[in-house]
Formats: structure tokens, C-alpha cells, sequence
């Protein structure tokens, strides 16, 4: 019982944590460190949020979620984590691209961008100077109103190719398409350009690991397998949690969960202004995803074939193909012996976005015959670059949105939150509703694990400035 799990709470906390994503964990430890009592309460019985992993028998272990995020990840876990996590982060050579419109290999480095930009793709250097200068320098605060769209036909005019080897990546990265505003693109792309795509060598078992220890170590009451009921309010601000049937009391409280099921399910419409409450129904959520993992039988190898491998059959760039459930475009991450080193193992991980609405009024016969077929296409596409994997192969089961679903509680199994419109939601909380506050995948610039550290410790940050004021010094009762 739940209830059981909380018998020994404290009698109150600074702040209650609802959620552990990389940006529930991150918020919770950075506030440990400043000394304030943190309560994390997870509904899953394992922390990291999407950024998890499960295993099967036979030795397998499989991380969730496509693999890959920027070198500012070292910077990040060092100065917020351990420099043990930080010391674990290496990079990933080889990133290929395989479609109708191009074959290649790169580094993916602005370095080596500029240079296939210029030799394979014809493009004139200044041209690309002036891109990769224009995307460095978006933020935030810039204009909105330019969509990714506009900013390649501004540089590269009637190049779809060029925008296929530009943007494909930053889709599977955090969901964006070509109409949203071009900073969600620039300012995701530039993070990647500065130094190439990395990934924590270990797996994430163990970077989750030293995080659960790490937050241990600096007082964080951690508890696994206690979903949050609601936020309670009284006298216009938040008073606690009830998690199960128990009432835990708190001067403020962080949400890691989806931003509208925080508002609508967590809070309620009530203590919210119209015109908030109409800012929040109009937030969209985010794509879902599907996986494929497969795992190889023990003493079994594979050669090298890249690290990530995005594969496509469509003509062109589609946003809308790349998520629909007759797949034409995945994304193959390579899990070679020396990212878990000691198990000797090879896995792969099959990555496609996916719309929930395809998978969720299936029929139970209809749903598991349509992840077969998943399964199944996976493999054939697998083949072309390793003919004989499927007698190597001795694990392999697929996920689906209903999947992400279930076990995140994400609305719909939104992988990266929700769209832009979101982030401004977000970060506007605790105006609407004191000692309520939101970090998470929102706005696609704060998605993926170094948006969602740093936006962990940007809101952490408010959220311990507003316990310094009379509202958040108050004793709860």
C-alpha cells in the first residue's frame, strides 16, 4: 500500500517533488544541496522518467529513449551531479545517414557539417557561415514568428536534401517539426553542433544509480511506487500532497509530471484565472514514440556499423511521415560492447515517433498483431545493414505510445512533453498559483536530458527564492 510506503514521512517538507525525471531529480538534489527538505515522490518503481531501462532474462538490459544529447551534458552533471556521473559521458563517433536522397557519415560537429555542407552538398561557405552563426545565436526571447520552415528556405531555397540532413536528426531529438519557430530548432541543433552527440558510457542503469545515491547522500526522502493524488491548496497557495489517502504537507511543490495534467488533474482549473486556464487547454502536446529492442544472444557480435543510424525509404523530410504507423523512417542506436563494459553484450534500439491515436482504440487481438508487424518490418529494415541479425537475436519486444503511456503517466505518451506554447505555461505557474512550480519536457527547447537538467535547476532556483519570501516561510499546518 502506499500509505505503508509514507508511514515515516516528516511532518513537513520545504518542497515535494512529484515526479523523477531528469528534471524532478536535478531540482530535487540541487535543492537538498541548498538545504532545503526535499520529499521526491515517484509513481513508477524506478526513477528517471523516460530516461530509464528495463531488463529481461537472458542477461539483456535496454535502455528507454533514443540515446544522444550534447557535450553541455558534462558541464551539467558536473556542476549539478558528481564528476563521477560527468567522467562517465563519452562520445559517439559515427552518425550515419541512410535514405533515397543520401548516403553519409559524420561526426556531427559543425566542423563537419561545414565541411559535407560545402563539399557534398555544393552549399557556398558563407552561406554556411551565416546559418551556423544564425542559429548559434537564437534564444528564447527572439522573435517567434520565423518557423524552421522559413529559416531553411532563407538559406538553402528548394534544397530538401539539405533540410533532411539538417532537421531529420533534431525531430527525433525532441519532436520538432518545420512550422514550429525556428529557435526550437536552433538553439536544440546548435547545442548538438558544438562538440558532437555523447552518451553516458555505463548505460542508464548506472547513471541513474549514481543519481539515486547522489540524492540519498544530500537528504532527499526518496519514495518509489507513490503516485501523487492531487496538490493540496488553501488560502490561494499551495499546503502539500495527498499521495494515496495521506495528506504530506509542504511550503511549495515542483511538478515533473506533464505540465496539463499537473494544472488540470493535480491542481484543478479553480484556482486559476480564465484567461490561464485558456492558455493551458491550448498547449498540444507533443508526438509519441515507439521502440523496438532487441538483444543478442550472449557470445554473439555484430560488426560496426555506426552509432546512430537514421534510416528512411520516404522521397523526402515529412513530419508528418515520420510519424506515421506505416513506418518509412527509424532511428537505430547501437549499444556496442564498451558502452556497458564487463557484459560483453550487444543490443539495439529501434526508435520511430508515432501519433497516440494510431495505437489507442486498437483491439487487444488488433494491438498485439499490429506490434508483430512492427517487430517484424523492424527486422527486415535491420537487415540491409546486418544481414544475419535475426539468427544472432534472442530478445526483442516493442513499445508503443500506450506503452509510454502506462508506465510515465504522460498524457497520450507524449515522449517530449508538450509544444512550444508550453514553455511560457510553465514558467508562469507560480505567478498564477504561489509555491507551485513545473520542470519538464515542455516548449521542445527544454526536452531532451540537458533541457531537462538545466530546466530542473533553472526552476529549482525560483522555486528557493520563493521560500526566502514571507508566502514560502510560512509553517504549514
Amino acid at each position: 500500500m502506499v500509505a505503508d510506503r509514507l508511514e515515516d514521512t516528516k511532518g513537513c517538507y520545504d518542497v515535494v517533488v512529484i515526479g523523477s525525471g531528469l528534471a524532478g531529480m536535478t531540482a530535487a538534489n540541487y535543492l537538498a544541496k541548498c538545504g532545503r527538505s526535499v520529499l521526491l515522490a515517484e509513481q513508477h518503481h524506478n526513477l528517471g522518467g523516460l530516461a530509464t531501462w528495463f531488463t529481461r532474462k537472458g542477461g539483456h538490459i535496454f535502455d528507454v529513449s533514443l540515446h544522444g544529447f550534447p557535450v553541455g551534458m558534462i558541464k551539467s552533471c558536473r556542476k549539478y551531479w558528481t564528476r563521477e556521473i560527468a567522467d562517465s559521458i563519452v562520445q559517439l563517433k559515427g552518425i550515419r545517414f541512410d535514405n533515397p536522397q543520401f548516403q553519409l557519415e559524420t561526426t556531427f560537429d559543425r566542423t563537419d557539417f561545414t565541411r559535407i555542407l560545402i563539399e557534398r552538398f555544393g552549399i557556398e561557405p558563407d552561406v554556411v557561415e551565416r546559418f551556423f552563426d544564425t542559429a548559434r545565436s537564437m534564444d528564447f526571447y527572439d522573435d517567434k514568428a520565423m518557423t524552421t520552415r522559413e529559416l531553411f528556405e532563407r538559406f538553402f531555397p528548394g534544397r530538401s536534401d539539405v533540410v533532411r540532413f539538417l532537421m531529420e536528426p533534431i525531430a527525433y531529438a525532441n519532436g520538432s517539426t518545420l512550422d514550429e519557430p525556428a529557435i526550437t530548432y536552433g538553439i536544440v541543433f546548435s547545442n548538438f553542433m558544438s562538440k558532437g552527440v555523447y552518451i553516458f558510457r555505463g548505460g542508464t542503469d548506472k547513471l541513474v544509480g549514481l543519481m539515486k545515491a547522489e540524492l540519498r547522500a544530500n537528504g532527499v526522502d526518496v519514495r518509489l511506487r507513490a503516485p501523487v493524488k492531487c496538490v493540496v491548496v488553501e488560502s490561494g497557495r499551495v499546503q502539500g500532497v495527498v499521495v494515496g489517502g495521506k495528506r504530506i504537507a509542504a511550503r511549495s511543490v515542483l511538478s515533473n509530471a506533464n505540465l496539463k495534467t499537473t494544472i488540470k488533474d493535480f491542481v484543478g482549473y479553480e484556482h486559476f484565472d480564465g484567461d490561464f486556464v485558456d492558455k493551458t487547454k491550448a498547449v498540444r502536446l507533443n508526438n509519441s514514440s515507439c521502440q523496438v529492442y532487441m538483444g543478442l544472444r550472449k557470445g554473439e557480435t555484430i560488426p560496426y556499423i555506426g552509432d546512430l543510424l537514421f534510416t528512411s525509404v520516404n522521397e523526402r523530410f515529412d513530419s508528418k511521415a515520420l510519424c506515421a504507423k506505416d513506418i518509412t523512417s527509424r532511428t537505430f542506436s547501437m549499444y556496442y560492447p564498451d558502452i556497458r563494459p564487463g557484459l560483453g553484450r550487444y543490443a539495439i534500439v529501434s526508435s520511430t515517433n508515432a501519433n497516440y491515436e494510431d495505437w489507442a482504440n486498437l483491439s487487444d487481438e488488433q494491438y498485439r498483431a499490429d506490434k508483430k508487424h512492427l517487430v517484424e518490418t523492424t527486422l527486415d529494415a535491420l537487415e540491409k545493414y546486418l544481414p544475419d541479425i535475426r539468427s544472432k537475436i534472442d530478445h526483442v519486444e516493442a513499445s508503443t505510445p500506450k506503452t509510454f503511456e502506462r508506465y510515465t503517466r504522460q498524457i497520450s505518451g507524449a515522449t517530449f512533453g508538450t509544444k512550444f506554447e508550453g514553455l511560457e505555461v510553465s514558467m508562469d505557474l507560480s505567478k498564477q498559483l504561489p509555491g507551485l512550480f513545473h520542470a519538464g519536457s515542455v516548449g521542445i527547447i527544454m526536452s531532451g536530458w540537458l533541457g531537462a537538467i538545466n530546466y530542473g535547476v533553472i526552476v529549482a532556483n525560483e522555486l528557493d527564492s520563493y521560500l526566502l519570501t514571507t508566502a514560502g516561510r510560512e509553517v504549514v499546518t
